[in-house]
């Protein structure tokens, strides 16, 4: 598929040059016809110790995948504590400034001139990082082809500070490397944060050394599913989990791509995995229990836990080791689709809450809620949930996470929440793209369109709860999606509309822009080696031929 930006027109009118960056930045203009090429051994210049996991990430994608190895000049420790004002007088190469100014995190300027190359400034290290995504997207997509650079320069930020990708490993677990490879995708499309979905009613994926017993007995479920629900059932045991160390790896290793980790453990409901492990945690002890070997939400199957001592205890222990474990501000409660039938059916939870002064079911899971976030904030940390965590009323501090429809975070904003918005209409990237597609995915379609015209700011909000929002994130649920070339399927590429939706100006959104340079970007994802859906391009095929 041929590039609209090709290497080779880099000498045409600099004012009819087209550039294919995703996201758009904020400001883009060419300065001239002279261009900067990039050679064997150029050097990298970076202005303190702090860069240097960027100046070497650069070095190792231009050395992986376009076979030119870089010259990376180490860095001089040094006593200041704020980077250079003012632009070297001499120097040639790449060089890499961290600004430490008070502007937007993230935030960057690149400019590329014929006498002196490239220079990213950013407003601190996460801004050089994004500053390099950029020219990432000016480079070849293509082994052998010189990178010959347009003189040009870039003021870009983003638009929201949370941009997300959230990955269901429970359904089916992905080894640590895909995940590693799964948060590269995000840095690549300057995304900043990695919804983890480490439990729910087929699975406890996250070593607990608290309860060595979550992973040897919940890790695994008795059998498989082939086909769309209901599908084809046969008892293949099916398990796997993450130990510490595997852990700390991944947290490390998204953090050096200036990406947060954010685990989710989902409770009260979705808990079938729990109570495999622990029967008595449930409100019917005396039924087995095993892990879900289908998918959906059990009203037939009890995977809910009861308001008892011995289950709160369970709480504390899980969150405060998962505390400890995940550096990062957020924990993720899940509190989502809990049938709540369980607790209406059962005298003794009928009891607690009347003993607790708990009007019904929802005042009990906004208890549980409630319980988890002392839990959390007391380690420092604050908590977000799905909507459903407001119906029974939440503290403020807590974040609400909006996957049903809109309305549900219009409401956290009107009643001063911070909101992210991941409504599954238009952020569930494991729907189908199109109605033609083979692939087994339940509903849809989710086009590529619909993603990128997601309006994540709603109409007839008041400016106070517009300042509420915090961003915007596309999930992955991993039902049907058992390997990792499905997920690679899945996600691309959608995952560059919701990229430019979470980081451009409105203003400079532009879908028959974006559309154009969907074409260059699938020849990275070849360059990658990452599958990638063609939903988009059949559909071109077939308005062109009407």
């Amino acid at each position: 598929m041929a590039a609209i930006f090709a290497i080779s027109s880099i000498a045409g009118l600099a004012q009819e040059r087209q550039f294919n960056i995703i996201p758009e930045p904020v400001e883009i203009s060419a300065t001239g016809n002279a261009t900067y090429q990039i050679g064997r051994n150029t050097p990298v210049f970076v202005s303190e110790t702090g860069l240097q996991f960027s100046a070497d990430y650069l070095a190792d994608y231009m050395n992986r995948y376009l076979g030119i190895p870089l010259q990376i000049e180490k860095a001089k420790p040094s006593k200041r504590k704020t980077a250079p004002k003012a632009r070297p007088a001499m120097f040639s190469g790449i060089l890499l400034i961290d600004k430490k100014n008070s502007e937007v995190s993230g935030g960057y300027k690149l400019s590329i001139t014929a006498d002196k190359g490239v220079l990213i400034e950013g407003n601190d290290a996460a801004g050089v990082f994004y500053g390099i995504q950029t020219l990432i997207q000016l480079l070849p997509t293509r082994a052998g082809v010189l990178p010959i650079l347009p003189s040009v320069q870039i003021v870009d930020y983003p638009r929201f500070a949370y941009r997300g990708m959230h990955l269901d490993v429970v359904r089916h677990f992905f080894p640590v490397d895909f995940i590693k490879k799964y948060i590269d995708y995000l840095a690549l499309h300057k995304l900043n944060y990695f919804h983890w979905h480490l439990t729910d009613d087929q699975a406890w994926r996250v070593e607990m050394k608290c309860r060595p017993e979550l992973t040897q007995q919940g890790s695994v479920r008795e059998g498989e599913i082939f086909g769309l629900y209901p599908g084809k059932y046969e008892p293949l045991p099916y398990g796997g989990y993450y130990t510490h160390e595997d852990v700390r790896e991944i947290v490390s290793y998204a953090a050096e791509r200036q990406i947060t980790v954010i685990p989710e453990i989902d409770i009260p409901g979705h808990c079938m995995a729990v109570l495999a492990t622990y029967p008595q945690f449930s409100t019917t002890p005396d039924e087995p229990k095993k892990c879900a070997l289908t998918w959906g939400i059990f009203n037939k199957f009890n995977n809910v836990l009861a308001p008892k001592p011995e289950v709160f205890d369970f709480l504390k222990d899980v969150f405060s080791e998962l505390c400890d474990l995940f550096p990062g501000q957020y924990i993720h409660v899940g509190g989502d689709e809990c049938a709540k039938r369980w607790w209406e059916e059962s005298e003794d939870t009928q009891r607690f809450m009347q003993e607790h002064n708990l009007k019904d079911e929802k005042a009990l899971q906004s208890y549980f809620i409630h319980f988890v976030q002392q839990v959390v904030n007391g380690k420092g940390k604050t908590l977000i949930g799905w909507d459903e965590i407001l119906e029974g009323g939440i503290s403020e501090d807590c974040v609400v996470m909006n996957w049903r429809r809109p309305a549900s975070g219009v409401k956290a904003l009107k009643t001063g929440h911070r909101t992210i918005f991941t409504c599954s209409a238009w952020s569930y990237f494991n729907l189908k793209e199109s109605r033609t597609q083979i692939e087994i995915a339940p509903r849809g379609p989710l086009s590529l369109e619909k993603v990128y015209e997601f309006q994540i700011v709603p109409d007839s909000l008041k400016s106070e709860q517009e300042k509420l929002i915090w961003g915007a994130q596309g999930c992955l649920w991993t039902e049907y999606i058992p390997t990792t070339w499905k997920a690679e399927f899945a996600i691309f590429p959608r995952m560059s509309a919701l990229s430019e939706n979470v980081w451009s100006p409105l203003k400079k959104k532009d879908w028959n822009n974006f559309a154009r340079k969907v074409e260059t970007q699938v020849e990275r994802y070849e360059l990658w080696g990452a599958r990638y859906s063609d939903a988009f391009f059949r559909m071109q095929d077939i308005e062109r031929k009407r």
